[in-house]
């Protein structure tokens, strides 16, 4: 091609095309770029300094340029003359969309590409081929571009000018997605370059990519790979809070801050004595760092130690066993979230675990969901490590949540300890609350299950079968979300079920609940999400451009699009059909569990160039580009979110469990959480007027 580039050495595209091409013409300076070019040649001048300096490009170059017939490509103006330049703004929530024609077909107009939190120009005077915008949709604008557009790439009239509002050429390093989207997107720039010459097929290479292929042959121990990849992920994350960092993190907490900066890689990391960070954000930035989630959380604390102490017993890792106690310890004694208010048997919030540490926001709540995957993955970990060190905070949770559930056996979304102080418990434990939602209740009934069978206490099951049945009855036109979430996290309460009250119909309902997940598994083994309820209050599609990014959502815009959910719906679901196959010894769950750790392997991600990412999972999957890709418009949780515990962690300990041959429930039988019964209730009796029996 009769290219000639004015940029670094290490400019991703220039990169990319001496790669495929052999070499192309650089030079440091654009003048010398565009006196050293061939007449009606075409030139690039990119953006070296962004985003902290514009590209300068004087008239008398631009003059030079027509004189030699060049077709010029520049990113990130200071100013131009005949263009319009303005003032800098900072995507957010904005994506990138194409506008024009020339991309089709395969980038047809209004397929939404993204650039990340890139820093863009104000451009006027031009015709959009890209624009940018706050847009909702998967792969497509559905409700069109708004008024408020701007200009990401336009050319002039003639052709001979295209201007980029910020810096393209850096999509490697800044990790713009889908990745083959923007190869196809600079294979047509640079054919508007040189329209005479063909387009080299160049490659560019990911920064970050899924571990094996669609058909890649996995090798024979891929599973306990993956788990040692996510251990060493907990280590390389920096995402353990170490000793020199503990009072910038509490300080950061204290004055309300969710996000903050990666920390060096020279200084030491943490151990857990000090705690685990929820994760990463799924804001990308121009050098593709992300920022780190700050929350403290309880959930993500007590997940990340059951993965360690898993990781010990199958890989016979002392630092996993240590990881995992000092994490444990952290939670339930240096942290604060089990101590105060839930430390004190006089008071409604005895028992319960806060939300996170340091900040009141999160220190008040009292989500059931997120205290239940607390106790099942304490439950796990105490097994793992062969000790009861932490059984009377479990059973203290256990019992806590219990009493402060319904009579029908449904439990509030979350009981903070602001209406526990108003109302007391035993008015929770009197109302007769409905909440067809297995996404807040189903764990709980789950460890109610489990906590029936280690203590023959039967107010542990007796509310919870009839909250079961209630909701089952009400599958699926009654629940509120009716959505693959929804499914996944309601295997896992069928499957226990059947372990302490096996009948014909409970059966059915663990048929019906896989069956229908199943149905939505891809030949890859990703389940495709789903979503048909718009209940609740929260959780929803986007139904409007401005709406995106203001609340939770799904990854998808509309029930097809190929994406799988790895934070809240996948591991959750190899967990649940793991469960199930164990309780039932159906052939058809263990081949849809096969399949999916087999997906869960593949994309795993891969990275040399960012080692604190290397081993997590991604919350978003879009199985049919093979890509990490989908509607990114969660508010907090985003495509590119990594999590510390969630459906990651859940993810990791079932390949553990695999490992070892073993169930959840088989692998903490050995529990003797029982002996403690009558110390706790008689703690919790204190504030009843009389003896409190479960």
């Amino acid at each position: 091609m009769s290219l000639v580039f004015s940029c670094s050495p290490g400019n991703d595209l220039y990169a990319a095309v001496c790669r495929s091409a052999g070499g192309a013409p650089r030079f440091d300076t654009a003048a010398e770029a565009v006196e050293n070019a061939a007449p009606g040649s075409g030139v690039l001048i990119l953006a070296d300094e962004y985003p902290d300096r514009r590209t300068s490009v004087a008239p008398s170059l631009l003059a030079r340029a027509r004189e030699k017939r060049l077709r010029l490509y520049v990113e990130f103006p200071d100013s131009l003359e005949g263009v319009g330049v303005g003032g800098e703004r900072r995507a957010v929530w904005e994506r990138v969309v194409v506008t024009g024609s020339g991309f089709a077909p395969d980038l047809r107009r209004l397929r939404i590409l993204t650039a990340h939190q890139c820093t863009y120009v104000e451009l006027k005077g031009l015709k959009p081929i890209l624009s940018i915008a706050r847009v909702a949709g998967y792969d497509t604008a559905l409700f069109g571009l708004p008024e408020d557009a701007a200009t990401l790439l336009g050319e002039s009239g003639d052709g001979s000018l295209m201007v980029a509002a910020t810096m393209l050429s850096g999509f490697v390093s800044a990790r713009f997605a889908p990745h083959d989207e923007w190869v196809t997107a600079w294979r047509v720039i640079l054919s508007k370059l040189d329209p005479e010459h063909p387009v080299p097929d160049f490659e560019a290479p990911r920064r970050v990519g899924p571990a094996y292929g669609r058909l890649d042959r996995l090798p024979d121990d891929a599973e306990n790979q993956a788990v040692r990849s996510f251990v060493q992920w907990y280590h390389d994350s920096r995402l353990l809070v170490p000793a020199w960092r503990k009072a910038e993190v509490e300080s950061q907490l204290a004055a309300g801050a969710e996000a903050i900066d990666i920390p060096p890689a020279d200084k030491p990391a943490g151990d857990g004595a000090f705690g685990i960070l929820e994760g990463y954000a799924s804001a990308i930035l121009p050098d593709g760092s992300q920022p780190q989630r700050l929350p403290l959380r309880a959930d993500c604390n007590a997940e990340a130690a059951m993965v360690f102490a898993l990781d010990s017993v199958v890989n016979k890792d002392r630092a996993s066993a240590k990881a995992a106690r000092n994490l444990l310890d952290y939670l339930f004694i240096s942290s604060g979230m089990c101590g105060g208010v839930r430390a004190d048997p006089s008071h409604p919030s005895f028992g319960l675990i806060g939300w996170g540490a340091v900040h009141p926001a999160w220190t008040i709540g009292n989500y059931g969901d997120d205290n239940a995957r607390v106790l099942l993955a304490t439950i796990l970990a105490s097994a793992g490590l062969g000790s009861g060190d932490w059984d009377k905070w479990v059973l203290r949770g256990l019992l806590a949540n219990l009493r402060t559930t319904g009579r029908l056996g449904f439990r509030e979304d979350r009981v903070d300890v602001g209406p526990l102080e108003a109302r007391g418990w035993k008015a929770f434990a009197d109302a007769q609350n409905v909440n067809y939602s297995p996404h807040f209740d189903s764990y709980l009934w789950a460890c109610n299950l489990w906590a029936y069978k280690q203590t023959g206490q039967r107010a542990f099951l007796e509310s919870t079968r009839n909250a079961i049945r209630m909701t089952m009855e009400q599958y699926p036109a009654g629940w509120r979300w009716q959505d693959s979430i929804e499914r996944a996290r309601m295997l896992l309460c069928l499957a226990w079920l059947l372990r302490v009250d096996d009948t014909p119909e409970h059966r059915e309902w663990l048929s019906r609940i896989a069956g229908d997940l199943i149905e939505r598994q891809d030949r890859s083994g990703a389940l495709q999400e789903k979503l048909a309820g718009m209940g609740g209050g929260h959780y929803l599609i986007p139904q409007s451009n401005e709406t995106y990014g203001t609340g939770e959502t799904p990854l998808i815009q509309k029930d097809g699009d190929p994406a799988s959910d790895q934070l809240y719906t996948a591991g959750f679901a190899l967990l649940g059909f793991h469960e199930a196959f164990a309780a039932t010894g159906d052939a058809r769950l263990k081949a849809a569990e096969d399949r999916l750790a087999d997906f869960l392997c593949r994309v795993q991600v891969r990275s040399d160039a960012l080692p604190w990412l290397d081993g997590c999972w991604f919350r978003a999957f879009d199985f049919r580009r093979w890509d990490y890709w989908a509607s990114s418009a969660d508010a907090g949780w985003g495509a590119w979110s990594v999590e510390t515990g969630w459906g990651a962690a859940w993810t990791a300990a079932v390949l553990a469990l695999r490992a070892k041959d073993a169930s959840f429930w088989d692998f903490t039988a050995c529990s003797a959480i029982e002996r403690l019964l009558p110390e706790v209730a008689s703690e919790m009796a204190v504030n009843t007027g009389g003896p409190w029996q479960p």
